[in-house]
């Protein structure tokens, strides 16, 4: 079946300033990072030698946007930002962003980056500056011009203004309990089914697991007052309800990616009786820390989430993709474009990448009140592990899970720090635990090759296994 378009939302321009103050920050980074790193030996590896440029680069900028001097600008952009649209002086279009999906001075920063690369590399630069003079396929900017496919074939078996809710049912249904899955309200949820070899929901079907994914509607103006606690105490048991009924089933395992795991963490505690198993991935669960950068920046201090959507009524996908992009600058705009140069005669490569590309900027809005409790009640006074959360005027007590959780960590998210996850051991009455834990990031959990190698046979085994056969 066919999945719909969803427009890209129209946001206000990121303010030229703090892109050229972030960008010369990028600049500085790479003379520490030139500075540190010794000439590369003639017999060695030139990839190994530019992996370590590349962290060097990495850690001296992102010790630059941990700094208060960084915080401050920050602020001061992102409240400029708020004061143009409140006073009405934004009227850029959604055709206006599609066609600059990238500030001019970022996209001037990675095209020309060859030039920040260390001299122990000039043979490596030599021969990228000679490939990207070949007729390389153009790099994918922007969402996808039509719309997105899944690599599996599914059936929309429920629908709501908010959500359709998508079947993938396996050759022979094993397990009593179904699988449920509920995304973040960020990014589009066919991560989880790109491709057949990258593929969780595959990995999940040839287990025998019946499968079940919601699929978030992008939020327009009339949405902008759903609050957290439509979407967890309304829409997800609704949800819930559906997927039990469909299945016959009495209970159901849960599983959260990201904020969606939040989300599932939340609804579980309120409605324990309805949850066989509940999986984590990459879950924010304790938003106190501070390897995060967005615990940093989200802080009431340097973010003012109130003013945002006083002013923009929804978050803007723009926006956040912004941000998400800000957080690793190094990789986004410098060694993900030579990785890209490097590899042009890699069809296999090029088909991988382009998809991923695509899928990270097809961000769509958050509805506004939905993204003020998230910000305000989780990152900026860490209710949930507080034990203060309040939902719709219910308590919500992670201690009152008990059923048993299976933790899916990445070792380099950058966007959830794992210790925040493992924190909700420390939480819940739940007696088996279990954390799997593999070297990667924040997408390669549910897409990279050892993820689906060896991450998810394990995962699934767990589930399987925790569920009651047919």
């Amino acid at each position: 079946m066919n999945d719909p378009v969803r427009e890209p939302d129209a946001s206000a321009r990121i303010p030229p300033p703090l892109v050229r103050c972030w960008t010369d920050a990028v600049k500085q980074a790479a003379e520490k990072a030139r500075a540190m790193q010794p000439a590369a030996d003639s017999n060695g590896d030139p990839k190994r030698h530019r992996r370590r440029w590349f962290n060097r680069w990495g850690q001296a900028t992102e010790t630059y946007l941990r700094s208060p001097e960084f915080l401050q600008v920050l602020k001061q952009h992102i409240d400029t930002l708020i004061a143009t649209k409140r006073d009405g002086h934004s009227n850029r279009s959604a055709a206006d962003i599609n066609n600059s999906s990238l500030p001019e001075d970022v996209r001037a920063l990675a095209a020309n980056f060859r030039r920040l690369l260390p001299q122990g590399t000039k043979t490596q630069r030599t021969a990228i500056a000679a490939e990207s003079d070949r007729n390389v396929p153009p790099h994918p900017k922007g969402p996808p011009d039509k719309a997105p496919k899944w690599a599996t074939s599914f059936d929309v078996v429920h629908e709501e203004p908010q959500m359709r809710l998508l079947h993938f049912s396996p050759s022979r249904i094993q397990y009593a309990q179904p699988v449920l899955v509920c995304f973040a309200l960020v990014n589009r949820p066919y991560i989880l089914d790109l491709k057949e070899n990258r593929s969780v929901v595959r990995r999940l079907l040839d287990r025998g697991l019946d499968v079940y994914v919601i699929d978030w509607a992008a939020p327009g103006d009339a949405d902008a007052s759903l609050r957290l606690d439509d979407y967890i105490g309304s829409i997800l048991d609704n949800t819930v309800n559906v997927v039990c009924e469909q299945s016959n089933a009495s209970q159901l395992s849960l599983l959260g990616y990201c904020m969606g795991g939040t989300m599932t963490a939340m609804y579980t505690a309120l409605h324990p009786e309805r949850i066989k198993n509940l999986i984590l991935m990459a879950t924010p669960i304790d938003f106190d820390g501070h390897n995060g950068l967005l615990n940093l920046w989200a802080r009431r201090e340097t973010f003012d989430v109130d003013g945002l959507i006083d002013a923009f009524g929804n978050c803007p996908g723009e926006f956040l993709q912004f941000v998400f992009q800000l957080m690793k600058p190094v990789q986004n705009f410098a060694e993900k474009q030579l990785s890209y140069l490097e590899n042009a005669g890699d069809a296999a490569f090029l088909d991988d990448f382009e998809t991923i590309e695509r899928w990270s900027n097809d961000t769509i809005p958050v509805a506004g009140e939905t993204f003020r409790d998230f910000v305000s009640m989780l990152y900026q006074q860490n209710r949930l592990v507080n034990d203060q959360m309040v939902l719709a005027g219910e308590s919500i007590h992670l201690a009152s899970i008990t059923c048993p959780i299976l933790l899916l960590v990445a070792q380099r998210d950058h966007l959830v720090p794992p210790e925040s996850t493992l924190a909700i051991q420390n939480h819940v009455a739940s007696q088996d635990i279990t954390t799997l834990s593999i070297p990667a990031g924040h997408i390669g959990l549910a897409v990279g090759s050892r993820a689906q190698q060896k991450l998810w046979p394990k995962a699934t085994d767990w589930i399987a296994n925790h569920s009651t056969e047919r």
